[in-house]
Order: structure tokens, then sequence, then C-alpha cells
């Protein structure tokens, strides 16, 4: 079977450090699978690199495409949707306007995904009328998820969305994120906390400085691995 996203020796870096040295791997269609690893080990830069924000050699193929030299707004329209850490939405419009920025253009579409996303997040929908800054953490997270599934992605790459959130926010957003996976968009999540991390996801892909360090089912990756892969 065709990997949705497949990735070969791909390197990339900040100015002259590299920050990944020949990442190699594969996604199929809906499958979930979480970046791991210490802080530095490069799971932020992957997921960047995927859309094109930092300069990346080696790689990558979407769908069968070649999508290494592709500006990024055309990694979005081939189905590439993107949730960056710190929840970046537009403060100051609403919670509906910042979903509509982010649809397709035909008004119909929109309309039938704002309210996908709010069926997917009810706070939401109660709040379609507030400014985006008046939110909650946990609501600006949601928001973000949203934004990203307006553009009807089949994969959905997500940084740290548990990053600053309380327990029970951050359980509500992963419980969101279960719901995304089941409806069959594949996951690449990127995840300081392992355990929320693999309560969606059943693979594991271990990154140690810049270097894919494990990758398997989680069943399969011993503890010595997994204790490898975040403190050396």
């Amino acid at each position: 079977m065709t990997a949705l996203l497949s990735i070969r020796e791909l390197t990339a870096g900040y100015g002259g450090t590299a920050a990944l040295d020949g990442v190699s791997l594969e996604l199929a269609a809906g499958e979930t699978a979480a970046l791991l690893g210490a802080n530095g080990a490069g799971k932020s830069t992957l997921l960047k690199a995927l859309l094109g924000l930092v300069p990346a050699g080696g790689g990558m193929r979407f769908d069968g495409a070649d999508i290494s030299g592709m500006a990024t707004e055309d990694r979005v329209r081939r189905g590439i949707g993107y949730v960056p850490e710190g929840r970046r939405v537009f403060a100051g419009m609403s919670v509906r306007d910042n979903l509509e920025v982010a649809g397709l253009p035909a008004a119909r579409d929109r309309a039938r995904d704002v309210e996908r996303v709010f069926t997917l997040f009810p706070d939401l929908a109660c709040k379609s009328g507030e400014r985006a800054w008046r939110l909650s953490g946990g609501q600006q997270q949601m928001l973000s998820l949203g934004r990203a599934l307006m553009g009807r992605p089949r994969l959905l790459l997500l940084d740290e969305p548990s990053l600053g959130l309380s327990p029970k926010l951050a359980d509500e957003v992963f419980a969101a994120i279960r719901g995304i996976a089941a409806d069959g968009t594949a996951v690449l999540l990127a995840e300081q906390s392992a355990a929320r991390a693999l309560s969606v996801a059943p693979r594991a892909v271990l990154l140690r400085l810049g270097r894919v360090v494990g990758d398997g089912p989680v069943g399969a990756l011993s503890q010595e691995t997994l204790r490898m892969a975040f403190f050396g």
C-alpha cells in the first residue's frame, strides 16, 4: 500500500545548526503516530519542515507527489493541516470568523465545515460571536484545531497541543484529537507528554538529537528505548 506521507533522509536546521539529521518515516492514510522525545529532539522542526516553514533537504512526498520544493500554501491545499505550538488565533476576530477565514472558497462548504467544528467543540459553538482573545487557553486550542480542520486535511500535524493547559482541558483536547483520527484523518502528533500522546496514537516515532531512534507499535518499544529517547 502506498504511504500517504513518505520522508526520506530529511535534514533541516537553523543558522547552520542541524535539528534533523537524516529522518525517514512513512505514514499511512488514516494512521496516527506520536512524535516523542526530549525538548530539542527535532519534533517541531520536523512538522515545520513538512509545511515548508524551515529550509529542508531530503525527500518529502505526500499522496504520491513530491512536495519538497512546494510552497506552504500549496501543501495546505493538497491536504496538510497544521496546528502550531502556542494556539495562534486571530485574537481580534470572532470565533466564527476565525473558522471561516480558513475555510474552502464555496460559502456552502465553509458553512458545513463550521458546523462540523461546532459539533466537535460545543464550547466554541456557544461562543461563536466572541472575540478569540476572550476564550480560555483550552478553547483557543480548540479553535486552533478547528481552523486546521476547515481545510479538510487528510493529514493533520499537531505541535504540543496540551502545552499550558490544565489536565481537564488537555483531556478535552485529546478527546477531540481521538475523534478526528477516528474519522479517518491521519495525525502526526508532537507532544512532550508521552502518556497523553500514546492515549491517542498506537504508534510512536522516537526522536533524539534529530534522529529517529525508535519507530513502531507502542507495545513493541522497550522501556529502554523510550528512556533513551528522553534522557539519552
